[in-house]
């Protein structure tokens, strides 16, 4: 990965030229040094044979790239081996050690690359030592400690650059699975969303019609009016339905919602669709106590609405009751829905609470003859013996709003279920200046 950092690595890539651009420097000054201080010597044409072996071997060896290929060392060696014959003929050649120890600690391996800045050194000692003019302590500690130094912060930065690649690429790893991730989780929303909507519209729109259509065509000779009358409501509750499924498909409102009003007026309207389509088998009647919140969040209006319609399609197919009652109720704090009936009943079953299991309230906490069972936002999977989606739809719809779903009946007793979502609490407002 360390030649593909350098391609890539604007400050690698002037580093490497930085270097490259010394190392030519220095061998030219050494052999314009040697020349005007050795005029005519017989070593010249060897010098200056040498110096352009050294730099056609440095151009065209390891220079080129930073992977360790059997070339690339093979090039090296003969590298340095050319350098230390140019040292030991004209000692002003040991300058060039400089770029040569980069080449090494950028080529080699650790341990090999060491090597080659000890042996290196070495010959720089020794160099100096010869051109002076008497015995130097400076000269042979300065070396050493200079090249100890400058590869110490080489391979400390080398090492760095290793360990942020590898941060990097767990980053990018991380991001690319929390993508995934997120992808994942957004299907599956958008898979509740469209079962619950399928549930609350479609599905109960379908078994109306159905039991509509059952019923005409019982009547349809006795009867005929009211077979057609029938058939006339099961049409409005079709269109109905389709309106419901373009918008739903869109994301979009309930039609009750979107035909203006708010929710009461949605829910009045539902209240007397459902009393109109039972024939006079159900009537549905609606209240609204409290006074209703100025802006009543959108997500809030069509989780009731939506919460009310599955809960009176319950009540049409379950509960054989003959009143129904939907009462909205504005809190400080939260609106409740209660949907009533004077239905059947049942006994509610015990909630699945997450990370354990529910204990059922002592019965002499309970009241006389109904029993209540309270859902909050921790209760996500349906409790047991529940049948069908329409409570885990509520659940799951209350969930997403904070709120909690309170089932109370008893067999024989009715049945009222009631949806509690809290608000936001309002933002203080700013105060006066003095």
């Amino acid at each position: 990965m360390e030649h593909r950092t350098e391609a890539t690595d604007p400050d690698a890539r002037w580093l490497a030229l930085l270097m490259h651009a010394a190392f030519f420097l220095l061998l030219g000054a050494s052999l314009a040094r040697f020349l005007l201080r050795h005029p005519g010597e017989d070593r010249t044409p060897w010098i200056i044979a040498l110096s352009v072996a050294l730099a056609a071997l440095y151009l065209l060896g390891p220079v080129l790239g930073s992977r360790p290929t059997p070339r690339r060392l093979a090039r090296l060696g003969v590298l340095v081996a050319v350098w230390m014959v140019l040292v030991v003929l004209a000692p002003s050649f040991a300058w060039c050690a400089v770029p040569l120890f980069y080449t090494g600690l950028r080529l080699l391996p650790p341990r090999a690359a060491l090597a080659l800045v000890a042996l290196l050194t070495v010959f720089v000692v020794a160099a100096q030592l010869r051109l002076a003019h008497g015995f130097d302590p400076n000269l042979v500690l300065a070396p050493p400690a200079v090249a100890a130094t400058a590869t110490a912060v080489f391979v400390h930065m080398k090492r760095q650059a290793v360990r942020q690649r590898e941060l990097i690429d767990d980053l990018l790893r991380t991001r690319r699975e929390l993508a995934a991730t997120e992808r994942r989780e957004g299907t599956l929303a958008e898979r509740q969303r469209l079962s619950m909507e399928i549930h609350d519209t479609l599905a109960q729109g379908l078994s109306s019609q159905q039991m509509l259509l059952q019923a005409a065509d019982r009547t349809w000779d006795a009867d005929p009016a009211t077979a057609r009358r029938h058939v006339r409501t099961a049409t409005g509750i079709a269109e109905r339905n389709l309106a419901e499924a373009r918008r739903f498909v869109h994301d979009l409102a309930p039609a009750d919602l979107a035909e203006g009003g708010g929710l009461e007026a949605a829910l009045r309207a539902l209240a007397t669709r459902e009393t109109t389509q039972a024939h006079g088998l159900l009537t549905v009647r609606c209240h609204v106590e409290g006074t209703p919140h100025a802006a009543l969040p959108d997500r809030v209006q069509s989780a009731l609405l939506r919460i009310a319609q599955g809960a009176l399609a319950n009540v049409r197919e379950h509960a054989d009751a003959t009143e129904a009652a939907l009462t909205l109720t504005h809190l400080d704090d939260r609106t409740v829905l209660d949907i009533a009936d004077n239905g059947r009943g049942f006994t509610p079953p015990a909630p699945a609470v997450a990370g354990g299991s529910h204990t059922p309230a002592p019965a002499h906490q309970a009241p006389r003859r109904r029993l209540r069972r309270t859902w909050g936002a921790a209760a996500l999977r349906p409790p047991a013996g529940v049948r069908g989606h329409g409570l885990p739809a509520m659940r799951a719809r209350l969930h997403q709003l904070g709120g909690t779903l309170t089932i109370e009946s008893a067999p024989g007793e009715g049945t009222v279920v009631s949806a509690a979502i809290p608000l936001p609490a309002p933002s203080p407002s700013p105060e006066e200046p003095s």
